[in-house]
């Protein structure tokens, strides 16, 4: 059996992640991981704290590792033929810590831990092309902020070492890029 290949999509707010994850996971017969910090922040409300922001790293990686079992399960059980052995993760770690040093000027050592412990087969860094749409989960609607955010998401991918990519357009152009970008760097 193959093993899991797990793409990561992040991104600064406001820039299809989720759009994203949803085409991507359709076109590969997958499934995919939504970032748990809305679920969270929809049960517990939108004023957070330092605190809940490690609550929500340790329930992303509950979700994902979630997801992992279960695309091994049935990529096993159907032999490939109903599900890929690709997994499509909305959010990581290196979100979480961006999110901490830019919230509170300051990051928990699990999310530290866990960035240097779990690893992923490709990035896909979404752009910030899209026109911000409101939402009450929301917080940046500046530009300033938005690039600020992508720049430094863009910086983090750049000292790592898994294959990576900007993802931009709009559209089924945006996943028609992020497919180029998978099969170009992951093996089917």
């Amino acid at each position: 059996m193959k093993p899991v290949q797990k793409i990561v999509v992040l991104g600064p707010e406001s820039t299809g992640k989720s759009t994203l994850c949803a085409a991507l996971a359709a076109h590969y017969q997958t499934i995919w991981t939504p970032e748990y910090a809305r679920q969270y922040l929809s049960e517990h409300g939108t004023k957070y704290t330092y605190a809940d922001l490690l609550t929500i790293a340790k329930g992303q990686i509950v979700h994902e590792e979630k997801s992992i079992e279960l695309v091994n399960q049935n990529y096993a059980n159907n032999k490939g033929l109903l599900i890929t052995n690709k997994l499509i993760l909305d959010t990581d770690m290196y979100v979480m810590k961006v999110w901490c040093e830019y919230v509170f000027n300051n990051c928990h050592h699990y999310i530290l831990e866990q960035i240097n412990q779990r690893s992923y087969d490709l990035y896909l860094l979404c752009d910030v092309d899209l026109p911000w749409t409101s939402d009450e989960m929301r917080e940046y609607p500046d530009d300033g902020p938005r690039i600020e955010l992508f720049t430094i998401y863009k910086e983090l991918l750049i000292n790592q070492k898994t294959p990576w990519g900007i993802v931009s357009g709009t559209g089924e152009q945006r996943t028609s890029n992020a497919i180029q970008l998978i099969d170009q760097f992951l093996t089917k």
